[in-house]
């Protein structure tokens, strides 16, 4: 399991590496507990050592930084479906609670619960190209575990907007939308990365873990009962029927797509 993320601490910036890359990064059981896994190292890390680790990057291996949820092998599970939804809102609770800035490096996708995860630190950097959205009501699902969180990162109604109508959108746009907050050319997004961890390498520690503490309690991040009620409404929806039928029809879509484009001739790919 541990293997699914990995962990690298260099000159005190830990970066934390979602390593599915064959299936995009996408969050099933286990790249969830991994992550929680490695947030709790990381945590303890820095309570026991604090100057080993001030700033956290948050990556994914491949060509997308995590493209949502995978829910193909558990949307029958109704069971199995709402551990992992609370699993994930559990985690980005952790996610965010770490007392360092945190910064996302989004390429590729970060859909659902992708973009949930870049929004839920305090820094996100991607590209123009990438595709970021949450298009869950497009799938019948309600997207609850990620909307406290976007609501605090651009407000409550452009996130109502956002979430309503589904879909996805570019980086520009996402960048232009308050979703990230740096947006670089696909060549530079690691120097973009790194000179923002070397700017916050400059700030005090303390001073640091204090103003991240006052800002969550100000916006309501430390309020656990909102992760949890939000994971349970998202269960209950995904398991009735009309979410069933969307996704049964999403991943037939899908598998017929593949499946078309596997057997034509190379000529025509």
């Amino acid at each position: 399991m541990e293997d699914l993320v990995r962990l690298s601490v260099n000159q005190g910036c830990a970066t934390i590496t979602l390593h599915r890359p064959d299936a995009r990064n996408a969050l099933d059981f286990a790249l969830i507990q991994a992550l929680a896994d490695v947030i709790t190292r990381v945590s303890k890390q820095i309570n026991d050592a604090p100057d080993s680790v001030r700033v956290v990057v948050l990556a994914g291996e491949g060509k997308s930084f995590c493209a949502g949820m995978d829910l193909k092998a558990v949307m029958h599970d109704p069971i199995r479906m709402g551990e992992m939804l609370r699993q994930l809102s559990m985690t980005l609770l952790a996610l965010r609670h770490l007392p360092v800035p945190t910064i996302a490096r989004a390429q590729g996708a970060a859909i659902g619960g992708g973009c949930g995860l870049i929004v839920v630190c305090d820094f996100a950097v991607t590209h123009p190209e990438s595709k970021l959205g949450y298009p869950e009501v497009d799938l019948g699902v309600c997207p609850a575990v990620v909307a406290p969180w976007l609501i605090k990162k651009i407000g409550a109604g452009p996130a109502r907007a956002m979430l309503l109508s589904g879909g996805t959108m570019s980086g520009s746009e996402g960048f232009a939308r308050g979703l990230v907050t740096h947006c670089a050319q696909s060549d530079q997004l690691d120097t973009t990365v790194a000179t923002l961890v070397a700017r916050l390498l400059t700030g005090g520690p303390h001073a640091l873990a204090c103003t991240k503490k006052m800002l969550n309690e100000l916006d309501g991040s430390n309020d656990e009962r909102v992760a949890i009620e939000a994971a349970e409404l998202s269960a209950k929806v995904i398991a009735g029927a009309e979410a069933q039928a969307h996704l049964a029809r999403h991943f037939s879509s899908n598998s017929a797509q593949n499946s078309r484009s596997n057997s034509a001739p190379q000529s025509e790919r």
